[in-house]
């Protein structure tokens, strides 16, 4: 009974670690390699429309938009947000609905590889992952694959796709309104348009601006190396 309980345990453990190293060795190649897919674009409902730009070709208010609308802390943080979690509960606990806590390394290693749906199951290897992406990735890295997968609309992922479909032009060449606006389309781009926005989030891309005023150009500096 005990040998047949550690030849149990032993292929338990051969699984796991051949995974852990097939998922290490992924991230490492998609460390240098732009993603060729992800989860998201294979389930996606509509023909996939996506064009790879590289993070050092934005403005560096570009990403900035999405930190001060999705993540202000991302700088600081390893993956996971504790303290945006802690404060998603206290409000929850004073009434106030459950918003999410994701970061924008989760929010990566879910468009990346797992599936929209909720659950404790998506939640745990979303954290694993989190933290593997910091490890290995790095914060710029992290940033610039979010940047080029995120969804913008039906079937249009990535900043570069997004901003020739609204604006007609490169994201290199994005305002900070524009920047603002598509960081507001997350996380429901697939009903929302920059250019006919509710007046809720007119005054989310305010919000959005006026909170990347207030963390500065040079907030992502130490990131972005300029």
């Amino acid at each position: 009974m005990a040998k047949r309980k550690r030849s149990v345990l032993g292929k338990i453990w051969f699984v796991v670690w051949r995974f852990f190293l097939v998922l290490f060795l992924i991230l490492l190649v998609f460390r240098f390699v732009p993603p060729p897919t992800t989860s998201f674009m294979l389930q996606s409902p509509y023909p996939v429309t996506q064009q790879w730009i590289s993070i050092d070709k934005l403005p560096p208010y570009v990403p900035l938009a999405f930190v001060a609308s999705e993540d202000q802390r991302f700088p600081y943080h390893f993956g996971i947000d504790f303290t945006a979690i802690g404060n998603a509960i206290s409000q929850y606990d004073d009434g106030d609905g459950l918003r999410g806590a994701s970061t924008i390394t989760q929010q990566t290693a879910k468009n990346l590889f797992l599936w929209p749906a909720r659950s404790f199951i998506r939640k745990g290897l979303g954290a694993v992952l989190a933290v593997s992406l910091e490890a290995i990735w790095g914060r710029k890295r992290i940033l610039e694959v979010y940047l080029n997968i995120a969804e913008f609309g039906k079937g249009i992922y990535g900043i570069e796709a997004a901003s020739q479909h609204y604006f007609g032009k490169s994201a290199s060449k994005l305002t900070k309104d524009e920047a603002a606006r598509l960081a507001v389309l997350l996380p429901n781009p697939r009903e929302r348009d920059p250019n006919h926005l509710t007046p809720y989030l007119l005054k989310r891309v305010n919000w959005v601006e006026q909170q990347m005023q207030q963390l500065g150009a040079g907030y992502l500096k130490p990131i972005l190396g300029r």
